[in-house]
């Protein structure tokens, strides 16, 4: 859990540090995330001595196949949440990671066979109406939201199957996306655009700092992926997209609809029954323990 917490609180922060790149195109953003968590990763790599995890996965045909998959999920997803920030998307962003959560649900009953309770199930039916009634006032911007639910949810699934760890599994991604990345940020310094790197002193300090930013919390994502359930993991995933939606509407300024007010409590009445619900078994199972 404090894995889990970690991470959706970075995430859910992230759009502070996006916009203050907004200068920056999507797709060059992109790549020095790419070019940037790869010394990031190997400089992890050697502190923990995990350079024969690395080769190990390398040379699993099966655990480079999942890597190669879950590395063009997550780099679809960075992409699409990037633009949609700079173009001021901010809480159709917030809708596609309050719909991932129902998503991570259901590849958690569908593909590892876990189990919810009823209540659980009712509270899952609860953030389902509510990110309804949130997709029906913004169905123009659908497809970001439904793009990033999908790509995170395919990603996260990836990641919970692949027999490897988690910092040796993020360097192995970062490899794969190395050329996509090389492209995104070649091709703004070949052209009349000049390279973001260029740029002013404030701007430059932010991009390389972007792989730190990418590395830590994919790390903690990946641990945590690996060691909880992944139903329970997609629930407290609603810590991410609530922060952007206070976010968009305080900091950015973006408008509020009665729709987007009643998805926001419906979503957290059902994060209170979800949480509920998962303490009073854990206390039960505690007592039978003992």
């Amino acid at each position: 859990m404090p894995y889990a917490l970690a991470t959706y609180l970075f995430w859910g922060l992230f759009p502070l540090y996006f916009a203050l790149l907004r200068d920056v195109p999507a797709f060059e953003m992109v790549g020095w995330r790419i070019v940037f968590t790869i010394p990031f990763c190997a400089l992890v790599v050697s502190a923990r001595r995990q350079w024969p995890a690395v080769g190990r996965a390398l040379r699993e045909r099966r655990t480079l196949g999942t890597l190669f998959a879950s590395s063009l999920f997550i780099g679809a997803n960075w992409t699409i949440y990037v633009w949609a920030v700079q173009q001021g998307h901010v809480l159709a962003a917030s809708l596609g990671y309050y719909i991932n959560p129902l998503l991570n649900v259901l590849a958690g009953t569908i593909f590892l066979r876990e189990k919810l309770s009823r209540l659980q199930w009712a509270a899952v039916a609860l953030a389902a109406v509510g990110v309804s009634v949130l997709a029906w006032g913004a169905l123009d911007m659908l497809w970001i939201s439904l793009g990033l639910a999908a790509s995170f949810c395919s990603y996260g699934l990836l990641r919970k199957l692949a027999p490897v760890d988690a910092l040796p599994g993020l360097t192995i991604e970062s490899l794969v996306l190395l050329i996509p990345g090389l492209v995104a940020v070649g091709l703004p310094a070949l052209g009349s655009g000049g390279s973001a790197l260029a740029g002013p002193a404030g701007q430059v300090a932010l991009l390389t700092l972007a792989g730190v930013f990418t590395g830590l919390p994919l790390l903690l994502f990946s641990e945590a992926a690996r060691r909880m359930d992944y139903s329970t993991l997609g629930f407290v995933q609603y810590l991410t997209p609530t922060l952007v939606f206070l976010l968009g509407l305080f900091v950015f300024h973006e408008p509020i609809k009665p729709t987007q007010l009643a998805c926001f409590v419906l979503i957290w009445t059902a994060i209170g029954i979800f949480t509920f619900d998962l303490l009073k078994r854990r206390s039960k199972a505690r007592r039978q323990v003992a």
